[in-house]
């Protein structure tokens, strides 16, 4: 965690170096099994080290291209300035670098930071966002989206959710690229590397999905003790969550590549209990900062 007066937590910073470990043992053992098969990994470590720097040093661009937003100053109008206000108020609070600032013009109410690094993150609001929160409220979520900076989750985030898709992928490179090679054994060979792929991509997806829901709580947990409002960021949490219903399918789908960087999931319904979901519950984190209302003697409104 970079120095800052956010709340630490040991929590998220155990599973971060946990979820890491996990899914470089998965990718080790997933390359391991490619050469034991007699396949041909150099081009495909070539091209996995090539994704990754890509990914790397470019996670934020793509999230924003993504989103269709553009970096902007204070002076850029009277919703920027408000936003950069804010920010500057809450990095002095929390004494850490400020972030670049940008805004994604769509209805969607959200929010979401990303970044290799607290020099490099970018805090994303949308114009929806803006609209629908107080100040207040607006000061909350944004405590939680540069509370992801300060712990430095948006970096491991970044990586961990690539090499889990790229564990994948390098499984099914091998797959056919095995195929042309042993044309005795091919049905073994497929099945084998199938399988793998699938059990390779299942695990790494569930350990990044797991680390995903933790790091909200975190979030939310540090942004209430810096802003000492809890009962601020439940209500545009409330808020956010209750307008998703609203929002078009299309809308939806097009902010699906910056779902998991969201303050709340840009999708609606439950999915095996939640194992699948990228964000906790609504209902478990107004639960959560229930309690910290109770731990600073401030109840919820």
């Amino acid at each position: 965690m970079a120095r800052t007066r956010f709340l630490p937590d040991r929590g998220l910073t155990s599973r971060m170096v946990l979820v890491m470990f996990l899914l470089g043992l998965l990718y080790v053992a997933a390359m391991a099994g490619l050469i034991a098969a007699g396949f041909d990994v150099a081009l495909v470590l070539i091209i996995a080290t090539g994704f990754l720097v890509a990914q790397w040093f470019f996670s934020d661009k793509i999230a924003l291209a993504a989103m269709g937003a553009h970096e902007v100053s204070p002076e850029d109008g009277r919703m920027a300035a408000e936003l950069h206000g804010v920010i500057d108020r809450l990095c002095a609070l929390a004494d850490m670098p400020k972030p670049r600032v940008a805004i994604a013009d769509t209805d969607l109410p959200n929010a979401f930071a990303t970044g290799r690094n607290p020099k490099k993150a970018v805090v994303c609001v949308t114009t929806g966002l803006m609209r629908k929160l107080d100040t207040d409220e607006l000061r909350g979520v944004l405590a939680h989206e540069l509370s992801h900076v300060a712990h430095r989750d948006v970096a491991v985030m970044t990586i961990a959710s690539f090499l889990g898709v790229l564990a994948g992928l390098v499984a099914r490179f091998g797959m056919y690229s095995g195929l042309g090679r042993s044309r005795d054994n091919t049905a073994v060979i497929f099945a084998v590397v199938w399988l793998g792929s699938i059990a390779v991509y299942v695990i790494s997806f569930m350990l990044t999905r797991a680390l995903s829901r933790y790091r909200e709580f975190a979030a939310d947990r540090a942004g209430a003790y810096l802003t000492g409002q809890p009962s601020a960021l439940a209500s545009a949490l409330t808020k956010i969550s209750g307008d998703m219903a609203q929002i078009p399918t299309r809308d939806l789908r097009k902010a699906q590549p910056a779902q998991a960087f969201f303050f709340a999931p840009a999708a609606v319904g439950k999915t095996l209990g939640g194992l699948l979901s990228t964000h906790p519950p609504t209902e478990k984190r107004l639960e959560r900062l229930a309690q910290v209302s109770a731990e600073l003697g401030k109840p919820m409104a």
